[in-house]
């Protein structure tokens, strides 16, 4: 999947590093030199600019794109590259600086797929936001493992079989399971695997696509494209 990212700030480099270590495709645009040449140094794709720039932005290529995070430090310069991400088909994810602006954007901008307060929610979750789809982040808990929140879909190899039946690789175990309408609990092994069902999980990085593929099927790299 390929993702543009504007601002490359701490958040902006975070998120684009975790899209990078999941074998995304991932540009950035950063208008300060610094930052650019460090990146650059990194192996990124970056592309010196302004992120609220029509021209820069569709350089890019927006209508290849799955998705764009406007994760920069200047609100302005968010909502204006979300508004052309958007009508360029893009998933947007618009970053927001506090509470306040939180509120507003939330409830006028309803053309922005996801708001996220970095300050409080951190670069997982604007991840998690720009990728979408049955696969969630909660937590990096080491540089190799991290905790997931899988929602099992209709086409997932296990739809129908008990927890007892599932077999994970080495490196990953199951740690909450919920049904579609129910809180998280601590697994059953005779608890039935449906489709909305909810399972938590560990796993080496190494591992996780192997976990997303037998609890989600194809779907789990699958994110619905932003429209009308």
């Amino acid at each position: 999947m390929r993702f543009v990212i504007v601002g490359a700030g701490r958040v902006g480099m975070r998120t684009a590093r975790v899209l990078r270590d999941e074998d995304h495709e991932v540009v950035i645009i950063e208008p300060h030199e610094t930052k650019v040449n460090r990146l650059e140094k990194e192996g990124f794709d970056v592309v010196q600019g302004d992120g609220s720039d029509e021209e820069t932005l569709l350089a890019q290529g927006l209508e290849g794109a799955d998705g764009l995070a406007a994760l920069s430090g200047d609100l302005v310069v968010n909502f204006i590259a979300c508004m052309i991400g958007k009508a360029h088909g893009c998933r947007t994810v618009l970053r927001i600086d506090d509470d306040a602006h939180e509120y507003a954007v939330s409830k006028y901008a309803s053309d922005v797929d996801e708001v996220v307060y970095p300050e409080r929610l951190g670069a997982v979750a604007a991840k998690n936001a720009l990728v979408g789809g049955n696969v969630r982040a909660v937590a990096d808990i080491a540089r190799h493992l991290q905790l997931v929140q899988l929602t099992i879909t209709p086409e997932s190899p296990m739809k129908g079989y008990s927890l007892a039946e599932l077999e994970l690789p080495a490196g990953a175990r199951v740690l909450a399971f919920g049904k579609a309408d129910g809180q998280l609990v601590l697994p059953d092994a005779d608890a039935s695997l449906e489709a909305g069902d909810r399972v938590v999980a560990i796993a080496d990085f190494d591992v996780l696509h192997e976990v997303e593929q037998i609890l989600v099927g194809d779907a789990s790299r699958a994110v619905a494209r932003g429209g009308s």
